[in-house]
């Protein structure tokens, strides 16, 4: 395993872009490829009870069934912050920040409805940087009705 001096600021800046991906793909409504980022990954949301493992359709299945959308889109805005980046080595890092989520849908104001928190570590394989393990836990919750077909967890 290489050094921490190995890692610099275009790793960085490609965890930094993996960490946004997510957000951009999911309120996009491309959930296929919003799965393929977690391809390699351990997958761990709050309220469910074993993670998904290595498995991007699974993680496009649960977001398929749960969210609610509007001609293909779940009409939200995953702002993602305070984003915490630790290099534990040159291949691998762990990364702290915290998610709020607007939404406006057709009977919903523009409105904050879930804040939370994701926990990622990535590893660099093959020069390419790809997200190892996420846990996704939220904290404070809105108005939930026009976001998921049936209550969270």
């Amino acid at each position: 395993m290489t050094g921490m001096a190995d890692f610099n600021v275009l790793d960085l800046l490609a965890i930094q872009k993996l960490i946004h991906s997510y957000p951009k793909l999911l309120d996009a409504g491309k959930l296929e490829d919003m799965g393929r980022l977690f391809a390699s990954a351990t997958v761990h949301f709050e309220g469910r009870e074993a993670p998904v493992v290595n498995d991007a359709a699974e993680v496009t299945r649960m977001f398929t069934d749960f969210l609610r959308l509007y001609d293909g889109i779940p009409r939200t805005r995953h702002l993602i912050c305070n984003v915490i980046v630790e290099p534990q080595s040159g291949a691998v890092a762990t990364a702290t920040s915290t998610v709020l989520v607007v939404q406006a849908a057709p009977d919903l104001p523009l409105q904050p409805i879930i804040t939370g928190d994701y926990r990622d570590r990535f590893e660099k394989r093959d020069g390419q940087w790809h997200f190892a393990e996420r846990y996704i836990t939220n904290d404070l919750f809105g108005n939930l009705s026009a976001h998921g077909k049936y209550g969270l967890g």
